[in-house]
């Protein structure tokens, strides 16, 4: 009799005779990008450095397409960004020391985004490693240290045999919900040092389900068919679990209100008659929730932003479905189910019978749209209106969107329609500068068939401006809006409500359209009238572009102060 643990994978003959007559002239470098190859990656982004030379000379021998951005840090965005649209683990390629450390910024939105980043890093040689001070060029007394933190595992590699299982590990960690950045690293004398191991041919890194517990599943279906005022919070999770479909099914079963976070853009039809949109910087929709005597939250930890700044106070009992064990009633008690969203909610949908019956949802969702709109138009914010507008009115739907951390972005969370789920994505997880042009460079490789915009202040575009030479060099269909205040736009604003005045936010900055054209790209100056127009001919127009708006926006006022 034959049992499933005595099953075995055998080899082919050709697998067999290639093992026993690898080919020659490869290193430890091959060995990872054999690896990666065999894991289904198809492109990689990085940086070269001394260490890390192994692996970037085994890429000329490899199939993989390789795109180098000038900033590590910007390369970790761009890794970000592919890994957000395909859904795949994206792999970063990166040197010891400061090349690894200028990456964290970027893995720590990827983590705060739950964006499947694999970042393979260099160290120094093996004799160095330990602690001492040896005095090798980059070294760390502890570099894992620096990342453990930040990304979800660490994997470290010593000798070349570890390699395939450490990146398959890290592979598996990195799509298994949530997703998530993770670290490898590599001993430059181990990439360097020619090997006698075979090629990689297979290998198996299946990501684990994360199914919900039926029991709490009943519970959270018999809360649902019962409540009388039910609303649904879709977070980011939502978007990363393919789960919009499910979600909109839940929505009209349980004829329940959806709001999407801002991470959750995209999540539910913007224009549905049960969709609050993604006012949650307001009070309007705070109370509204508030009233709520059931609030299923679909993957969100309900943090700082999509709490109104932590002034949400639920009255009523709270679902909350989360992928991330740390973020469970980590915010609010609940009946937590940890699971995946796509999965939670095929497991309500199956459990739930029938449609339940309310007349009055969609009438208190107008109403509660009605207020913001009423609270939004009193303030006189014409401009900003017409810039947002006008970005809406020149972007392709099917086309993707990153938005750097500028007031156009703020506005764009709260009152800009996606239109599609995974299309519109901001640093907002994180909270750092300089995400929306290499991510949107990221954003152009995952998806080439139609073209990306990304959105910047003049403070977040000088992060970038190396970038530039990137899409050059891929010519890559990127179209970099840059809204030019003169500042930190919002940090002006901050500093002048709480004090008065503002302090280091005046930028001196250069003009930004011969900039762009000194790198070999197009760039226009426009206006508020001729916005649409100049950027939807950008987008039009094949290979990279810059627009550049001279404005000076406002946000809307806040009303989580009191």
């Amino acid at each position: 009799m034959t049992h499933d643990h005595d099953l075995v994978l055998r080899p082919t003959a050709a697998q067999t005779e290639a093992a026993l007559d690898p080919p020659p002239g490869r290193n430890g470098g091959d060995l990872v990008v054999e690896t990666l190859t065999g894991l289904g990656a198809t492109t990689v982004f990085g940086l070269p450095g001394q260490h890390a030379l192994g692996m970037f000379d085994a890429l000329r021998r490899s199939d993989l397409a390789y795109i180098g951005l000038r900033v590590e840090n910007n390369a970790g965005f761009a890794a970000d960004a592919y890994g957000r649209i395909t859904g795949e683990a994206a792999p970063l390629l990166l040197s010891t020391g400061p090349g690894a450390l200028t990456s964290l910024a970027a893995l720590q939105e990827a983590a705060a985004a739950s964006a499947p980043v694999l970042a393979i890093s260099s160290q120094i040689p093996g004799a160095g490693l330990g602690g001492g001070r040896h005095g090798y060029l980059h070294e760390l007394p502890d570099q894992q240290a620096s990342f453990r933190g930040v990304v979800k595992s660490v994997h470290t590699v010593r000798t070349q045999s570890q390699i395939p299982s450490a990146i398959a590990e890290a592979w598996e960690s990195a799509l298994t919900a949530p997703h998530g950045p993770v670290w490898v690293e590599i001993p430059q004398d181990v990439l360097l040092a020619e090997t006698a191991l075979p090629a990689v041919t297979a290998v198996d890194a299946a990501p684990h389900d994360l199914p919900p517990r039926p029991e709490l599943t009943a519970v959270a279906a018999d809360l649902l068919a019962n409540a009388a005022r039910p609303v649904i919070i879709a977070g980011g999770g939502v978007v990363r679990a393919d789960a919009s479909g499910k979600l909109r099914q839940l929505a009209e079963r349980l004829n329940a209100p959806v709001v999407t976070t801002f991470g959750g853009k995209g999540a539910f039809p913007w224009n549905h008659p049960l969709s609050l949109q993604s006012w949650l910087e307001d009070r309007h929709t705070t109370d509204f929730l508030e009233d709520a005597d059931v609030l299923l939250v679909v993957g969100s930890g309900l943090g700082e932003l999509s709490s109104n700044y932590y002034t949400f106070k639920p009255r009523g009992r709270v679902i909350q479905i989360e992928a991330d064990l740390g973020k469970l009633e980590s915010n609010h008690p609940a009946l937590g189910i940890h699971a995946d969203a796509r999965l939670a909610l095929s497991a309500l949908l199956e459990t739930l019978t029938g449609k339940r019956q309310d007349a009055t949802a969609t009438d208190r969702v107008r109403a509660v749209l009605d207020l913001v709109r009423e609270r939004i138009d009193a303030q006189e914010l014409t401009l900003e209106q017409r810039v947002l507008a006008a970005v809406r009115e020149a972007l392709p739907d099917r086309s993707a969107s990153f938005w750097d951390m500028t007031i156009l972005a703020y506005w764009a969370w709260s009152a800009f329609d996606a239109r599609r789920p995974n299309t519109m994505h901001s640093a907002q997880g994180a909270g750092g500068l300089g995400y929306a042009f290499p991510a949107a460079i990221g954003g152009a490789v995952a998806d080439p068939t139609h073209p990306v915009l990304a959105v910047s202040g003049d403070g977040g575009a000088l992060y970038s401006i190396a970038e530039l030479a990137t899409a050059r060099q891929h010519d890559l269909d990127v179209t970099w809006l840059i809204v030019d205040d003169g500042g930190y736009g919002i940090l002006r604003e901050y500093m002048t409500d709480a004090f008065g005045q503002s302090t280091a936010t005046e930028l001196t900055r250069p003009d930004y359209v011969a900039l762009a054209e000194s790198f070999g790209v197009p760039g226009v100056r426009t206006s508020a009238e001729t916005l649409a127009a100049d950027l939807a001919k950008a987008l039009a127009t094949p290979g990279p572009s810059v627009v550049v708006l001279p404005a000076l926006l406002r946000m809307f006022a806040p009303t989580h102060l009191g």
